[in-house]
């Protein structure tokens, strides 16, 4: 079995590897720059069934690279953070979060589906979010992507009954982690412009935010690794798989009484 993951750097990408290394299965695994690159082949310099490869999914060029691949299943896992108001985010910025998020991680999803729709079976792993659920304030950017990420899931999934193939599509939906990615994009929507609407309000929100990320975010992947690997290993797999337990309920909850109060 050929597995793609994208966006492998680190963090719980890493984790996942270490564990799928150990199966009998051949793993291609991207990174976004040169230097990741080298990095990631001297961390896996021993591991045979593991090849490191430099794809930039927003590269034209690079993502040709993954034409010629076969893949079985494909973790779709690149992502960026945009933070800001959407009352003043620039609309670029917005453009980047859902170039990087959803555009070119849809478009490397069709190179590899149409390998997998010739063979008649396959599997999709897409990397959402909790996020795509729950309205993070200045992180607005973001949590649309992720939204759109799971409705476009949704509809891919309907549309593969169509056909006669035995193709999989699986979401997953982390909540907060301390990935380091995380810490970055939070950190990052706190740069208030002195001009902006909300210049006076940021320290209470950020006080607020930083105590219920210390609170609620886990500092091993254990939990959401577990949900990877049943989304790849599992015969039959669940259409979403979240984690942390607390944080999905929550969502959960969450949806319910929004829906209710409409």
């Amino acid at each position: 079995m050929n597995i793609l993951i994208t966006g492998a750097a680190g963090g719980i990408a890493r984790e996942v590897i270490c564990q799928l290394k150990t199966y009998p299965v051949h793993l291609y695994m991207s990174v976004h720059t040169e230097m990741q690159l080298e990095l990631a082949k001297e961390r896996y310099k021993n591991d045979s069934n593991i090849t490191c490869l430099k794809i930039d999914i927003t590269n034209k060029k690079d993502q040709k690279k993954v034409e010629n691949l076969d893949i079985d299943v494909l973790i779709s896992n690149a992502a960026i953070g945009s933070g800001c108001s959407m009352a003043e985010i620039e609309i670029e910025k917005v453009r980047e979060n859902f170039e990087v998020n959803v555009f070119s991680n849809y478009k490397i999803i069709q190179m590899v589906l149409k390998n997998m729709i010739k063979k008649g079976k396959g599997r999709i792993i897409m990397m959402a979010s909790l996020a795509g659920h729950y309205p993070i304030p200045f992180l607005g950017s973001y949590c649309a992507t992720k939204a759109s990420i799971i409705k476009m899931a949704e509809c891919l999934r309907k549309e593969l009954l169509l056909l006669e193939a035995d193709i999989d599509v699986v979401l997953i939906e982390p909540g907060l982690y301390r990935t380091g990615f995380n810490e970055v994009m939070f950190e990052n929507k706190y740069g208030i412009d002195k001009k902006s609407y909300f210049k006076e309000e940021i320290a209470l929100i950020r006080m607020k935010e930083s105590i219920l990320s210390t609170v609620l975010s886990k500092k091993e992947y254990r939990t959401i690794v577990k949900q990877i690997m049943k989304a790849v290993c599992d015969p039959y797999p669940k259409k979403v798989y979240r984690a942390p337990f607390l944080q999905s309920t929550t969502i959960a909850l969450y949806r319910i009484l929004s829906a209710l109060l409409v």
